[in-house]
């Protein structure tokens, strides 16, 4: 059997390890393996969460459902996911028309009301921007036109603010509003934009949208609405469907705003003082609460009446019993509803309320409540009975009407009569003045007895002035 040939080199010494080096090195092989052992086995575990599809709702309201208003409410996404899944929507290929002009009216008081609201609204949302001041003002005035919401600005921009998680824009229920307040010229600027916008103003990228959110979050809403225009990182939405073309938006405006407390850090017009709300002859009552007309329930609303012509503008009616006079307002407002032109007429006692017009000044005069709205003129102005209710202000009393005179009273035999009042002192009147006595000329005969003539002489004629010749 062959040998096999030996590695050692001839006469190198041969390599021996010690016992101690074999023992250390032992060590480090058992603790190399150990330790990771050790570790994997006592190091607490890290539960990873799967981070949730987002979910999406492609549902198109029919037109015989109001659409339902949800409050704000984003989806757990992180920013740059956000950004990603927004750029998978696409935009609308559906045509972007232009919404009509809005023009506010009303009292004065409630013009500056809405002209404050929308300024809030566009600074806090937008920024000191003015181009994306525009566009959202544009959303709130469409929102202002649309069923499903309200129909004052204030209203708009404030829906839902009472609570935390039911407000429509964020700024009206995080309490930005009292972190911080706008410079004095950002706040001008953006008084200037939602008056403009409120005086006829159309910002025609967004169409008639009714929704928008920045790109780096993702609203429960945003997938069941088409997606129409960008404006900088805010994305506009309008609902799918017939609710999102122009003859959904036809709701009129009230032309009544509501006292807003949380604005009275920005204006004057709400500091929540009655007097200035007594100014405000609308759906607002006299302890400065604002009164939905939307709470008005349909039972309550009366038919216009029946007149030559198929006029349904007019409406005359008898005021429930028990209802509080501050509610006057808000019932006209619910009954005269979309109409540009309304004349709203109540009286207390249903023994006094007219049957059709025209009334007599003596039914006018019996009158509880007017309410009239014409929007070709910019004018709303409702007007209670101050002799029947009381009101905080003058301003909201209609004016006393004359009725037909009386005719006088035949005396009764044996009565006294009452004493005139006493003539004041030192008061010339007309009827006191006597004429001065007129002398009767001398040199005119009698015509008959007693007979005295007042005839004039004629008057000679003037000599007719001669021009004087200049001097040389």
């Amino acid at each position: 059997m062959p040998t096999l040939p030996s590695l050692a080199t001839p006469g190198a010494p041969s390599l021996r390890v010690s016992p101690l080096l074999a023992a250390v090195l032992a060590l480090v092989m058992l603790a190399a393996i150990a330790l990771p052992l050790w570790l994997v086995a006592h190091t607490p575990r890290t539960v990873v969460h799967k981070r949730g599809p987002v979910v999406v709702s492609h549902r198109v309201v029919p037109k015989t459902e109001l659409p339902p208003v949800e409050p704000v409410e984003l989806q757990v996404v992180n920013p740059d996911d956000a950004r990603a899944y927004n750029a998978t929507i696409p935009f609308s290929t559906l045509p972007n028309p232009a919404a009509r002009p809005f023009r506010i009216f009303g009292e004065e008081l409630s013009r500056a009301r809405a002209v404050d609201c929308l300024a809030a609204a566009v600074y806090y949302e937008a920024g000191d921007d003015a181009v994306g001041e525009r566009a959202v003002a544009q959303v709130i005035i469409n929102r202002a036109r649309h069923p499903a919401f309200p129909k004052s600005i204030c209203g708009v921009v404030f829906q839902g603010s009472e609570r935390s998680t039911g407000c429509q824009f964020t700024f009206t229920c995080d309490g930005a509003m009292l972190r911080y307040t706008p410079t004095a010229a950002a706040w001008e600027r953006a008084r200037y934009i939602a008056r403009t916008a409120l005086t006829g103003s159309v910002y025609a990228a967004v169409g008639h949208a009714t929704h928008y959110h920045t790109d780096w979050v993702v609203p429960y809403w945003s997938a069941s609405l088409e997606k129409i225009t960008e404006v900088h990182t805010h994305l506009f939405f309008r609902w799918a469907g017939w609710w999102g073309t122009p003859p959904a938006f036809n709701r009129a405006y009230t032309g009544v705003e509501p006292n807003v407390a949380l604005m009275a850090r920005l204006s004057p017009n709400f500091t929540g003082d009655a007097t200035l709300d007594a100014l405000l002859p609308g759906a607002v009552g006299t302890d400065g609460a604002f009164i939905d007309p939307a709470s008005i329930p349909q039972s309550a609303v009366p038919a216009p009446m029946a007149s030559e012509g198929g006029d349904q503008n007019n409406f005359m009616l008898t005021l429930p019993k028990g209802m509080n006079p501050d509610a006057f307002a808000a019932l006209a407002i619910r009954t005269c509803g979309e109409r540009p032109y309304c004349k709203f007429m109540a009286w207390a006692d249903a023994k006094q309320t007219p049957a059709k017009l025209p009334l007599s000044s003596a039914q006018v005069s019996t009158m509880s409540f007017s309410y009239l709205r014409d929007e070709t003129q910019g004018f709303a102005k409702a007007l209670w009975n101050c002799g029947q209710f009381r009101r905080p202000s003058p301003v909201q009393c209609m004016r006393v009407q004359v009725t037909e005179p009386v005719a006088a009273a035949t005396p009764v035999p044996g009565a006294t009569p009452l004493p005139g009042p006493t003539p004041l002192t030192g008061v010339r009147r007309k009827v006191d003045v006597v004429a001065p006595p007129v002398a009767a000329p001398t040199n005119v005969p009698a015509q008959g007895k007693g007979a005295v003539s007042f005839t004039l002489p004629v008057p000679k004629p003037s000599p007719t002035p001669r021009p004087t010749e200049p001097a040389r």
